[in-house]
């Protein structure tokens, strides 16, 4: 059922999500931006989130809380890179009906490949 109430004080945030973000970046006058993604790489190690780098961004994967503490925790250490303006864009998923991980999304592809359904 849908709560159309105003009152979101006791509303949670979902239990699990995965993020595929790409933060950027902009105006630091580096066609590079390898520094700075190795400042969030070790970031995401220090969290003890599950994370897999990719050669356009990361995906992290956690409580939805964590994972977005996590993503606003990056913009803060490219900040302190010297980056004054940051642009992320960013994919968020949710599922209720079971636990999946970003792993297990590509698993999936893989052995439907690997079996050759169609």
């Amino acid at each position: 059922m849908v709560s159309t109430s105003t009152d979101i004080s006791s509303l949670e945030t979902p239990p699990r999500c995965y993020a595929d973000f790409c933060l950027v970046p902009v105006g630091t006058g580096k066609l590079s931006v390898a520094e700075e993604v190795a400042a969030v790489q070790r970031l995401l190690k220090a969290s003890g989130l599950k994370y897999t780098m990719h050669s356009a961004g990361t995906t992290v994967e956690g409580s939805w809380d964590e994972v977005m503490r996590a993503i606003g925790q990056a913009h803060t250490v490219v900040h302190q890179t010297g980056a004054q303006r940051i642009q992320t864009s960013m994919r968020v998923g949710t599922r209720t009906d079971k636990t999946q991980t970003a792993e297990d999304k590509v698993k999936r592809v893989e052995d439907i490949l690997a079996n050759g359904e169609k």
